[in-house]
């Protein structure tokens, strides 16, 4: 499988995640697990922020509209996904 085909297989999965007409989504990182047969693929994708401050200060600070979320997927070999993670970098 070429990291094109891993990053369409998430894309087309993930999609329907974000409310975004183009949420950006992203290829970060890719890893072939050989003793599992597992492609393990970290992908990036922009969600809205719905927790945003209701206060007129609001608009000074640095609270964004959006924000990338990370998720980790692993993929079989038939191009199904087999496992969805929330990606957590520190492991």
């Amino acid at each position: 499988m070429t990291l094109k085909d891993l990053f369409d297989i998430a894309k087309f999965q993930l999609k329907d995640l974000s409310a975004l007409e183009t949420p950006d989504f992203r290829l970060e990182q890719a890893e072939y697990k050989e003793d599992e047969d597992i492609w393990e693929i970290v992908v990036s994708y922009l969600i809205e922020n719905t927790n945003k401050t209701a206060t007129p200060s609001a608009a000074l600070t640095s609270e964004h509209q959006f924000y990338r979320v990370y998720k980790r997927i692993r993929i079989d070999k038939d191009k199904n996904i087999v496992g969805f993670y929330i990606y957590d970098s520190k492991k």
